[in-house]
């Protein structure tokens, strides 16, 4: 059975912010992955980590939607105190590139 770009993406985002299974996280994140989020960097190992490291990672998160058309998928969740939207783009069955916006609840 093929797995949807959505669910793809939603079950990347369930093991970085709530199982906080890192490792499952890179699998689908393709090698080459870009994030155009200032700050973090490109990479699947250097993007996952820095997520891992990052001062948010031990806090709640709830992942309010995920909305797919075609090889973009949009997640919106709240990590403490903050909504985030997240573009991803899917090639594949990977994770290859990234977009974000954040603003304060």
């Amino acid at each position: 059975m093929t797995r949807t770009n959505r669910e793809i993406v939603a079950d990347c985002f369930e093991n970085l912010f709530l199982r906080k299974d890192f490792d499952a996280a890179k699998a689908v994140l393709h090698p080459g992955f870009v994030t155009h989020s200032p700050g973090l960097p490109s990479g699947r190992d250097a993007f996952a980590d820095a997520v891992k490291n990052s001062p948010l990672a031990d806090a709640a998160a709830e992942i309010r939607h995920v909305v797919a058309e075609d090889d973009l998928v949009v997640v919106h969740l709240h990590v403490a105190g903050t909504a985030v939207v997240d573009i991803l783009r899917v090639e594949d069955g990977l994770l290859v590139e990234h977009w974000d916006v954040k603003q304060p609840l």
